[in-house]
């Protein structure tokens, strides 16, 4: 099996533009200016419209963020600890499928396509962290060197 790409600078500016570029998308599908009336007039499809909206844009928010936490490292701005301690991707759960059966079938594929996108961020960071795991901790290390002597 082929070993994964680590993560790179330039792997993530592509991922990057490409979250710009899908979270505009999730904008303008989601600017609820007019959505509400074209959403008809159950209040179904209103609720549907309104949690797949949130759900959509906070996932795309986050992954946004992870995106910009990796650019922060790979500029220097922070370090590797602070990446793995504040920078871990946040898991979202899949839309609700009877809500989804109630959205046209464009903004059930852009739903769909954030989806995919925020799981292919979750994989890249899952591996990030388990082909690096993150050195032991200042404590750990300190009671590994002074073992010895505690326990005489």
């Amino acid at each position: 099996m082929a070993k994964p790409a680590s993560i790179n600078p330039r792997i993530i500016e592509g991922l990057y533009c490409e979250a710009l570029v899908l979270s505009d998308d999730v904008r303008a599908a989601f600017a609820l200016s007019g959505r509400m009336d074209a959403a008809g007039e159950a209040d179904e499809a209103r609720v549907a419209l309104s949690c797949e909206a949130l759900r959509t844009t906070t996932r795309m928010m986050h992954s946004v963020a992870w995106l910009l936490n990796h650019r922060a490292y790979f500029a220097g701005e922070l370090s590797e600890f602070q990446l793995r301690r504040y920078g871990k991707l946040a898991d979202f759960p899949e839309s609700d499928p009877a809500r989804m059966a109630l959205l046209d079938g464009e903004t059930r594929a852009l739903i769909q396509t954030t989806e995919r996108f925020h799981a292919r961020l979750k994989r890249i960071d899952n591996g990030w962290r388990e082909r690096d795991p993150a050195q032991a901790s200042a404590i750990a290390a300190l009671r590994e060197r002074l073992g010895p002597r505690l326990s005489s």
